[in-house]
């Protein structure tokens, strides 16, 4: 009789893309729920990045004490990068080749929109060798998951967002000034949205509003400037002003001649924001065209983005991402829990239930990449936040008595405030 122990069937976690609140969450209940089936579990150390190069050694065993001190905690235990692997098929070729030599038989990932094509990729080139659950992590929310599911991270992301709008609104309140706060979101305005009508910022602007439109940097502060205008003809000379950094991609054209833009792509070919200082730009337009008009504008200019993604997560967060780390191992030892999903799944829960989304029906067919899901303007979400902004609107320049408000506010005569404003308004 031998004596060799039976090879343990081996799961694999890797974390990719910008880091969000609760990925430890989802590396602990993965890791955990591996464990009780028998399985080991393996850590892949930032991201594909390795993988990509066919280096197996910087994995390591992951332990039921190690993941259950991080639950709760922020960042990464396996940290993260933004490695594409399918930008080369010899990259590729790598990461399936180096799950085969380490002998991993199903891979959980998390990650966004990028990661989710990299898993996708994963799964079809090593021909179901490799079983693969995708975890969706972004503070953007912007992965096609139905029914208005938001990702993990977003939620406990926009709640210190808030937060952080909210004391400025204060501080805008004290000092009788303006701030313009650029939020991060990448291409979408969830997370702008979500921040400033949870804190009750006087407008946000978000890419959505402006896809069909078209923007530029003088409509953006016409609108911004009509803002100041309706608050200060209803007695308040102080606001809050939160512009979704999604907006700055649109203009990239307008930006890349810019002295203070830096125009550079990163590796899934995504405008990096953060070389973009959106409101810093805007703020300094703003205070040249007052200076124009010899007015002076008291007005700030503040980014919110980074400081949101390692917070420890919220209740809601720390919970949502058990389910989703329990669910993606649970679809991956038992492919009919929620039908099986031959080319990799994303991990939902929907009414309270597990429910795996085959990878390939969540690409963009233009694209062939991982759709991205938008701020829908006609939801109940947008339009009551709309409603409550202090914005111009179609109305307020029809209306005589208003219009003559607004144009003493601005120090033009009605006519004049129309003409100016009027794409502001509509």
């Amino acid at each position: 009789m031998s004596s060799e122990r039976p090879i343990k069937r081996r799961l694999a976690i890797v974390v990719g893309g910008g880091p969000a609140p609760g990925i430890n969450g989802v590396i602990a209940a993965a890791t955990g729920e591996a464990l009780r089936h028998g399985l080991e579990a393996l850590g892949i150390q930032e991201g594909f990045k390795w993988l990509a190069k066919g280096d197996t050694s910087r994995v390591r065993p992951l332990t039921r004490e190690e993941v259950e001190n991080a639950r709760g905690r922020g960042g990464s235990i396996l940290h993260t990068s933004r490695e594409n692997p399918t930008e080369d098929d010899a990259k590729m070729r790598n990461v399936v080749k180096a799950l085969g030599k380490l002998r991993i038989r199903y891979l959980v990932t998390i990650g966004g929109d990028d990661t989710a094509f990299s898993a996708y990729q994963t799964s079809v080139r090593s021909r179901d060798s490799v079983r693969v659950a995708h975890v969706p992590k972004t503070i953007d929310n912007d992965l096609p998951l139905p029914g208005n599911i938001p990702t993990f991270g977003f939620h406990t992301a926009r709640q210190l967002g808030a937060s952080l709008v909210a004391n400025l609104l204060e501080d805008a309140r004290t000092t009788h000034r303006w701030y313009v706060v650029a939020a991060m979101g990448r291409s979408a305005g969830h997370l702008a949205l979500g921040m400033g009508a949870a804190a009750g910022a006087n407008l946000t602007l978000i890419p959505e509003e402006f896809f069909d439109s078209g923007v530029s940097l003088g409509l953006l502060c016409e609108i911004l400037e009509g803002a100041v205008f309706k608050a200060r003809a209803a007695g308040r000379d102080y606001g809050v002003a939160v512009l979704a950094e999604g907006i700055a991609e649109l203009m990239k054209e307008e930006l890349k001649d810019h002295p203070l833009v830096v125009i550079v792509y990163d590796e899934f070919g995504h405008l990096r924001s953060a070389d973009v200082p959106l409101a810093l730009i805007v703020r300094r337009m703003l205070q040249a065209r007052a200076k124009e008009r010899k007015r002076s504008f008291s007005v700030v200019d503040s980014t919110i983005g980074y400081e949101l993604r390692c917070a420890d997560p919220i209740a809601f967060d720390a919970t949502y991402s058990e389910q989703l780390g329990w669910g993606a191992v649970r679809h991956l030892l038992e492919p009919a829990v929620g039908g099986a999903c031959d080319k990799g799944a994303l991990i939902s829960i929907q009414s309270g239930r597990l429910v795996p989304i085959p990878l390939e029906e969540i690409l963009d067919t233009t694209t062939g990449k991982t759709a991205v899901r938008r701020v829908n303007l006609d939801c109940a979400e947008y339009r009551a936040a709309r409603s409550a902004m202090v914005r111009l609107e179609p109305a307020d320049l029809a209306n005589r008595s208003t219009l003559k408000a607004l144009a003493q506010a601005a120090g033009l005569a009605p006519a004049d405030f129309r003409a100016q404003y009027s794409r502001a308004a509509s």
